[in-house]
């Protein structure tokens, strides 16, 4: 009796997480400042992640992109630590260009798992969006920030037992406690986790931000948690996301 085959190729289907980037609008400048504004000062956010372009929104495009342009947005993509390897939902100018670059064709991610508005302008063109990372233990810094400086608190919460000063900039993928002043820049919930919140003993922040969406002190925080023990925390509603600051009792 003679033995069986050896299986030398198994293929079946699997899951693998992506992050979902849904382009807003065909102006391939736009979504380059705003790649350059959100993530360039956090360098490491993305690490090589793979990368699925939702083109949905671009549907009423007329103009086909030139070679540069399509060349432009892939590299801008990766220089940020992304990894362009779908399309979804594309206009057949754009569908072209991406097969032509390598990449290839998918279904569109489920409408809840992109997150519209996300992103921080008045006429947004770029949304990431990835899957909520495993909890782990918090990141906790105990010296304080100076001006230039940025913590980033990758997959967890960020807990800081000193002041966060003008300049600097927390960020992290959970919730933000700040036991000190926070006078700076507050990321929590980076990567699209509307639950997270930011807390802090003394809120006078140059800006908040929870699940991409954002506030600055260009517009002043009310009167009951400014400089005084307080949360931020994200409202979802039918007429859109907003921050709501909230006194902390004592």
């Amino acid at each position: 009796m003679s033995a069986p085959p050896t299986v030398a190729l198994e293929i079946r289907h699997g899951q693998l997480p992506l992050v979902v980037a849904r382009l807003r609008g065909p102006d391939v400048a736009a979504v380059l400042a705003e790649l350059e504004q959100r993530y360039g000062g956090a360098p490491g956010f993305f690490e090589d992640e793979p990368l699925l372009l939702d083109c949905a929104d671009w549907a009423g495009a007329a103009n086909a992109p030139t070679p540069l342009e399509q060349q432009a947005l892939l590299d801008g993509l990766r220089a940020a630590g992304l990894r362009p390897l779908a399309f979804c939902a594309a206009p057949p100018m754009w569908r072209d260009a991406f097969l032509a670059a390598g990449l290839v064709e998918a279904e569109a991610p489920p409408a809840a798992a992109v997150r519209s508005g996300a992103a921080p302008a008045a006429a947004p063109t770029l949304s990431v969006e990835t899957a909520p990372a495993a909890p782990s233990s918090a990141l906790v810094v105990d010296r304080p920030l100076r001006s230039g400086q940025q913590v980033y608190a990758r997959g967890r919460d960020l807990v800081v037992l000193a002041m966060v000063n003008p300049g600097s900039e927390v960020i992290a993928d959970g919730h933000i406690h700040v036991y000190a002043p926070l006078r700076g820049r507050a990321i929590a919930g980076a990567r699209g986790d509307t639950e997270a919140r930011i807390f802090s003993l003394a809120l006078e922040p140059e800006l908040v931000s929870i699940a991409g969406i954002y506030q600055t002190a260009e517009k002043p925080w009310p009167d009951a948690v400014r400089g005084k023990p307080a949360q931020v925390r994200l409202s979802t509603g039918p007429d859109g996301d907003k921050l709501l600051f909230e006194p902390l009792s004592s």
